[in-house]
């Protein structure tokens, strides 16, 4: 078995460059191919391209596709190289929308949303895990927020893009994204580092006492994770159609707050890292799952334009930040061992996926049956959110008390603490 040793880090120029690839990379493949899909959802309903439950059922295709992509990106890596990976999902998404131009047929759809949300896979599990080797530490939090920024700005982007392109109608909407994400594939395609390069892995002595609980923390961290994929689903797939048509106030408000989503997104990953980057990454963890329980309960339960718009905000800025900062916290529990923590984000973002495309299903189904109850939807996902923060503040307690109770020694509690 082996490990990676970390590369020497990149001039500045070359790391700007990775980033902004990683950036473009998450925006394409994320950012557009998923998001642009929700502001979507009312339009592609009003022009009778599908029914209103073909639409949704579309839309968790995208999440099936991604699960399939988280298993398939490290095996990929091995054979094609992660760059020349990434690359091709990049083109293969493009490609996804010019497909998506023509409603060929339910079939048809579902075979190019599902192949939009593998590559989505595919860049989640190597686009940081590319990049980030090459970083300082110290800076790793900032620049793990910038990567998946490009998630955020493709919410934004989806809320004010895809308005614009609708006035020439569907048709263009859909060329006018492939074009987009054509331009964003060239503009990043140098911008890929070399992988690590693999070496002997550390005696079993070797490992420090700290990390002698890591598979009991990681699992804790993967059920968080795989519960924040619960959680997101809702507000992702129907916050625009809950505006629009749930509360009644029109397209028109439908997309005004998805633009407020999308606000939120964009300042998530970035302030996230950077809070992270001074408190730790299992603080900022927490704070962000109570914000979410908030926000998302303030989000079913009233119904004031101010209320919903400050909750819009905070709900937005969740799903692309919990990326990196989760990605961070196996970086903490893992360090300087860069096969381990690729395995282990590979695995964790695997059961996001899967996570997020059962719940896809499952909110269509609740959808469906519920004759387009959106607000079921969301009281599950504060459920969600609450079990994923218990699962937290229990582990540190537990472990905590057990680390300090075997080692007894000062500061147990704060390592435990990760």
């Amino acid at each position: 078995m082996q490990n990676s040793a970390p590369p020497p880090e990149l001039r500045a120029a070359d790391v700007a460059y990775a980033i902004f690839a990683g950036l473009a990379a998450s925006l394409v493949g994320i950012g557009l191919a998923r998001f642009a899909y929700t502001p979507l959802i009312p339009p592609l309903i009003g022009a009778h391209w599908f029914g209103a439950d073909d639409v949704v059922y579309l839309g968790a295709a995208n999440l099936a596709g991604y699960f399939a992509g988280a298993l398939a990106g490290r095996p990929l890596a091995r054979h094609v190289s992660a760059a020349h990976a990434l690359r091709a999902m990049m083109l293969a998404v493009a490609l996804s929308f010019f497909a998506c131009a023509w409603p060929v047929s339910v079939a048809w759809f579902f075979a190019w949303r599902f192949l939009s949300g593998l590559a989505g896979g595919v860049i989640m599990v190597l686009a940081a895990a590319t990049v980030l080797p090459h970083i300082p530490p110290q800076r790793r939090g900032v620049a793990s927020g910038a990567i998946f920024l490009g998630l955020g700005l493709g919410i934004a982007g989806s809320g004010t893009l895809v308005p614009l392109l609708l006035k020439g109608g569907l048709h263009q909407t859909w060329l006018g994204l492939g074009a987009v994400s054509l331009a964003l594939t060239l503009l990043a395609w140098f911008g890929w580092p070399a992988s690590p390069t693999p070496v002997a892995k550390p005696a079993p002595s070797a490992v420090p006492a700290a990390q002698v609980s890591l598979p009991a923390a990681m699992r804790a961290v993967y059920a968080q994770y795989g519960l924040m994929a619960v959680g997101v689903v809702p507000t992702m797939v129907f916050l625009a159609d809950y505006i629009a048509r749930g509360l009644g106030w029109g397209a028109h408000m439908g997309a005004l707050f998805w633009v407020l989503y999308g606000v939120g997104a964009i300042a998530g990953p970035m302030l996230c890292g950077w809070l992270a980057d001074r408190f730790g990454f299992a603080v900022v963890t927490r704070v962000a799952l109570v914000s979410q329980v908030a926000a998302v309960a303030v989000l079913a339960g009233l119904h004031q334009p101010w209320a919903l718009a400050v909750a819009t905000v905070l709900i937005g800025a969740f799903p692309p930040a919990a990326v990196p900062v989760t990605l961070g916290r196996i970086h903490e529990l893992v360090p300087r061992d860069v096969a381990a923590q690729g395995a282990a984000w590979s695995r964790a973002t695997t059961t996001f996926a899967l996570m997020q495309a059962l719940a896809g299903y499952a909110y269509s189904y609740l959808f469906a049956a519920s004759h387009g109850e959106h607000r079921l939807a969301f009281v599950i996902a504060v459920a969600a959110f609450a079990f994923a923060l218990a699962i937290d503040l229990a582990w540190v307690r537990t472990k905590a008390a057990r680390h300090a109770h075997a080692v007894g020694r000062p500061g147990a509690a704060g390592v435990a603490a990760r």
